[in-house]
């Protein structure tokens, strides 16, 4: 027999080991091949995933394709079986699903009572998956983001996370998370799951998906500035649309009254205006001249001042009390208005004939009113509750008509307070005196020069200093007898 003599023995021994050690050393050139051809296959994908994405942010895609792109894209890279991405929502308390893949596994703990509900219909646990925020400091995805890293976890049920009494999760997954920030700040969460049936996550893989996480946060957060900045410019556009608008709402040219020379100007602090002035012809050469200021800026005050510009023009015309004008300006916008807004607004009502004009104000800044025959000028503040401060009662007790005479070579000012209240470099006010003073010396010269010399005057006072609120300026003058 062949143990019977040693040297064949040995000699099929080591024919044996040798096939042996030759078959291993194929399988595992065989493996090792495999491995390689996998790492190819898994560097092309993730190749074209971030080419992918890259074109994705340059088209300037929508949000929603880019996130799809990004979970869809690393469950391919990874060879998972679904994915989702959760981003923080402004207060940065909760993490909201933006998208989550087809049969992906489930990466969120499900309620005691919706889950003996799932074991009749599956269809809620789905619906909860997908539509449920999670608190940033809960589950596997609050983890992730509260240790600020990329988290491999091998068996989901059995995680710290899940330990609420509360709080059900019964499946054998698998899952990688990332951390998605830019620029400093936590987006939100990356996420990827494969049941343990199709194998588990290795190291190379948790490698891989490091990599591509982080790209994609890169990516996430190019798309999100790029998609502020066209909504910013988008935004920019439809205000200066308003403006246009709101330019179109105050007169286009001064009106032609016999005897009379009158001017008007509006500088926005921002694109849109809260002031507003307007003149309106009531017929029978009697005219309305109003100005306002609603509190505040940008669009809210702009829509209110459209609003009332509206309101008094209806119900000005056969009105000769500005006071009862305001009031029912008043009573019509009370109800609309905010609790923290209310317009300040001057009406006068001019009878060109007679020389004679009404005025009212409701809260607004008194009026100056020159005297051709002295030289000197005064303040006309008759007595009147701002618009939208009270619901009607109290306003008609308390705004009052103001009735005087106009004169030959007399001028009228009528301004909202970013006039005295404009400031310099050392942040002092122009205030009323400078502002008294500038009319003083100009208001002979007629209404148009008013305006201008008070805008000169304003320019040299602030300088480069930014405006901080809207100017409006009203002047009537009327004409020194030839």
């Amino acid at each position: 027999m062949i143990y019977e003599h040693p040297i064949i023995f040995g000699s099929c021994l080591l024919t044996v080991l040798v096939a042996v050690w030759g078959w291993r050393s194929l399988r595992r050139a065989k493996r090792l091949e495999q491995e390689k051809t996998d790492i190819v296959c898994e560097e092309e994908r993730m190749f074209h995933f971030l080419h992918d994405l890259g074109e994705a942010i340059e088209k300037d895609s929508s949000p929603n394709s880019v996130n799809r792109m990004i979970v869809d894209g690393v469950v391919d890279v990874v060879s998972a079986q679904g994915g989702a991405m959760y981003l923080s929502n402004e207060s940065r308390e909760l993490l909201v699903p933006k998208y989550v893949s087809d049969q992906c596994p489930q990466l969120i703990g499900l309620p005691l009572e919706l889950a003996r509900r799932a074991k009749k219909d599956s269809r809620a646990v789905d619906s909860h998956i997908r539509l449920s925020n999670q608190a940033n400091d809960e589950g596997i995805l609050g983890h992730c983001l509260m240790v600020g890293k990329p988290v491999h976890v091998t068996d989901v049920k059995t995680h710290e996370s899940f330990r609420d009494a509360f709080v059900s999760y019964e499946e054998d997954v698998s899952a990688m998370l990332a951390p998605l920030r830019h620029g400093g700040k936590d987006l939100g969460v990356l996420a990827v799951a494969k049941p343990h049936s199709m194998g588990h996550f290795n190291e190379h893989d948790f490698s891989v998906f490091r990599s591509v996480a982080e790209q994609s946060s890169f990516a996430l957060g190019n798309s999100l500035v790029h998609l502020e900045a066209n909504e910013k410019r988008s935004l920019e556009n439809e205000l200066r649309t308003a403006r246009e608008v709101q330019r179109i709402l105050l007169p286009q040219q001064n009106p032609r009254i016999e005897g009379y020379r009158v001017a008007g100007m509006n500088t926005p602090a921002r694109i849109i205006s809260g002031d507003y002035y307007d003149f309106i012809d009531l017929g029978e050469k009697r005219w309305g001249l109003v100005i306002a200021d609603v509190s505040g800026k940008g669009v809210a005050a702009g829509l209110l001042m459209a609003m009332c510009r509206s309101v008094l023009r209806c119900v000005a015309v056969g009105e000769t009390s500005p006071a009862k004008v305001l009031a029912l300006v008043n009573r019509q916008l009370f109800p609309d208005i905010r609790e923290d807004m209310f317009i300040s607004m001057a009406y006068l009502i001019l009878d060109g004939d007679r020389g004679e004009a009404v005025m009212a104000r409701a809260g607004h800044d008194p009026a100056f009113w020159f005297h051709k025959s002295t030289g000197e000028v005064t303040v006309i503040k008759p007595s009147g509750l701002a618009v939208g401060i009270d619901e009607g009662s109290v306003f008609e007790r308390v705004t009052k008509d103001y009735a005087f005479q106009i004169e030959s070579g007399d001028c009228l000012l009528l301004h909202t307070d970013g006039v005295k209240e404009a400031l310099n470099a050392l942040e002092e006010e122009y205030g009323i005196e400078r502002m008294k003073q500038t009319f003083c010396e100009s208001a002979p010269m007629g209404a148009e020069v008013v305006l201008q010399e008070m805008a000169r005057s304003l320019k040299l006072f602030h300088g480069d200093a930014p405006q901080m609120d809207d100017i409006t300026m009203v002047a009537l003058e009327k004409r020194p007898s030839a």
